[in-house]
């Protein structure tokens, strides 16, 4: 791992759960003379084309890997230039009838997903979104997504989740948050706020507009379905369907019906919508009329040329992100880099982190200069369930180092996605590799362990149907006492004062970064944020706090997303006493298990 650029404090390790790669393609609309749109690679997504079908608008990280922009070039791929830039996420981008405005997403301002326009002329921006009448409930979700102009430029139709509570899947029980959106438009101006289309206990998506203005139409899937929605492992198992609706009178339509995960509808002419299905054997293009044959093909974000005759969409790659990738850092005085999950630092200067492979996972360990890397333990013929495995829901999971470097402690079994419902034990292996043993019994799920201070104990966490909470156990003794009993997860013992830091379900929406002592005494709730998860909490290397946090809300839709848990968290800091709270990263992934490395270890 290379040392930071002259003048830097060194580098901040974290993991982003998104695409290695995204590409834009054209072809004609039966699927033909398809070709990569633009002359490079780099990073591009979410496209939309120009009135008149010369120009493309799309988002792109080209400018580095995490930080988004809105660029425009030529249908033939020429002219790449830049229209938004800045440390905030923009996406979604969409130019007006006449081409004088931009209307699209920007957490800019207030750090919510928002709508904004860009007057190309004037160069003036206005944020239509966040005003009063239109803002929601603050202590809410709040976030508005997909723009879509009217075709006489005097209306913008979005989705938004503004006023609706945040809801774990499985009625509230689990932690990743499902997706309640309605239709909204609104004018260019910022006036005439007002919903079009809303159904209780459900989703509305990506609203576009009738070729006569007449209509909205959009994907519509129940609030709890987009939580499966991008969740490969429940690939059947949601439906939705496409949907529209007289602007004017509300009368609503549905042009589909039956199974399958349908989103990006599109009027393509005057009477034939086009969508994308989702996963599955059908997936690719399809059409609700029956009569253009469907293109089955991996896509996402389809847009159809004005015309009716293209189609853009984007092909995505899920190779795994080698470590030390360059990601945009918002903070100038660190370098961001890519890393596998639970990265931690030992006393005496080394890593170890979980690397996930397909079939099992690994505790690896290395130099904070990336040489002498070595597989100190691997689940593969451990004895867990293939099938688990195969999936990616079992494994050896989140390494803790002794304090004398001798030892690493880790979970062995299926991970905290699978709690209550398969078992883990806590496990340890001698840093070297050269052996291991098992250090719970096995009866419910156990994992996450972090080492005190003095080396002695270890705290864990345990989740099962009679047991929950965090345990401490005595190495000396094999003895284990109770801390916790409550839904408490991912603990971690700071190494330099008498202080367990961990994750509690403090509702039914809501999880907070807690501490308390070894004790049990002096509890301490450090966020609270009506209904947003915030946990992944780890102790930084100067005392302050590292976490992961959804505060602000989604930034696109849920539906859309693929492969993910929480398409919300951004990752955060304060002190160890909850305050000064700072928000580290801007992204429409999720970025999460940060590890900040000084200069001085990697020189």
């Amino acid at each position: 791992m290379a040392a930071a650029a002259g003048g830097k404090k060194g580098v901040m390790l974290m993991n982003r759960i998104g695409p290695s790669s995204s590409d834009l393609y054209i072809s004609t609309i039966d699927g033909s003379n398809e070709r990569l749109l633009l002359g490079t690679r780099g990073y591009d997504y979410n496209a939309s084309f120009a009135a008149n079908g010369q120009s493309v608008v799309f988002t792109s990280e080209r400018s580095g890997d995490g930080n988004s922009g809105l660029y425009r070039a030529r249908t033939d791929g020429t002219g790449v230039q830049s229209l938004v830039a800045g440390p905030a996420m923009d996406d979604s981008g969409v130019l007006s009838p006449d081409g004088t405005k931009l209307a699209f997403v920007s957490t800019r301002g207030d750090r919510r997903a928002q709508i904004w326009v860009l007057d190309l002329r004037a160069n003036r921006l206005k944020c239509l979104t966040n005003t009063a009448g239109v803002a929601g409930d603050p202590t809410l979700p709040d976030g508005h997504f997909r723009p879509s102009w009217s075709p006489d430029g005097r209306w913008i139709a979005f989705s938004s989740d503004r006023n609706t509570p945040w809801r774990g899947h499985d009625n509230g029980r689990g932690w990743e948050h499902t997706q309640e959106l309605s239709v909204y438009i609104i004018r260019p101006d910022g006036t005439g706020f007002r919903q079009v289309a809303t159904k209780p206990g459900y989703c509305l998506g990506s609203p576009k507009w009738s070729p006569d203005g007449s209509r909205i139409v959009f994907y519509e899937i129940t609030t709890e379905g987009t939580w499966g929605a991008h969740r490969p492992e429940y690939i059947g198992r949601v439906s939705s369907q496409i949907v529209s609706v007289d602007v004017a009178t509300g009368e609503r339509v549905e042009h589909t019906s039956g199974p399958h995960l349908k989103v990006s509808p599109q009027y393509v002419t005057a009477t034939e919508i086009g969508y994308l299905i989702k996963n599955g054997p059908e997936e690719g293009l399809h059409y609700t009329s029956g009569t253009l044959p469907p293109v089955k093909r991996a896509v996402r974000a389809p847009v159809w040329s004005p015309d009716g005759r293209s189609v853009i969409y984007q092909k995505v790659g899920w190779a795994i992100r080698p470590l030390d990738t360059p990601l945009y850092s918002w903070d100038s005085d660190w370098e961001y880099r890519h890393c596998d999950v639970f990265p931690v630092l030992s006393r005496q200067g080394l890593i170890a982190y979980t690397e996930k492979q397909l079939g099992h996972s690994s505790i690896v360990t290395m130099k904070p200069d990336g040489t002498d890397q070595r597989v100190v333990f691997d689940s593969m013929g451990k004895g867990l369930d293939p099938a688990l495995l195969q999936r990616g829901l079992a494994g050896a999971f989140r390494p803790a180092w002794s304090p004398d470097g001798q030892w690493i402690s880790f979970g062995l079994g299926g991970w905290f996605i699978l709690r209550g419902t398969s078992t883990a034990v806590v496990a340890r292996v001698r840093s070297d590799g050269s052996t291991w043993e098992v250090l719970t019994d096995g009866t419910t799920n156990a994992g996450f362990p972090s080492y005190s201070p003095n080396g002695n104990e270890i705290v864990y966490r345990v989740w099962g149907a009679e047991n929950k909470g965090l345990r401490i156990l005595d190495l000396q003794t094999r003895t284990t006492r109770v801390l916790t009993s409550e839904y408490d997860n991912l603990p971690d013992w700071c190494p330099k004062r008498n202080l367990i830091l961990f994750t509690r379900k403090t509702s039914e929406t809501n999880f907070d970064v807690c501490t308390i002592r070894p004790d049990g005494s002096d509890l301490k709730i450090l966020t609270a944020s009506s209904g947003a998860n915030e946990g992944h909490a780890v102790w930084d290397h100067d005392g302050r706090i590292l976490y992961n946090s959804g505060v602000y809300g989604f930034r696109e839709e849920a539906a859309l997303y693929d492969n993910t848990f929480q398409p919300y968290g951004q990752i955060f800091s304060m002190n160890a006493d909850g305050s000064d709270k700072r928000m580290l990263t801007d992204s429409v992934w999720e970025d999460s298990m940060p590890l900040y490395l000084p200069q001085s270890l990697l020189s």
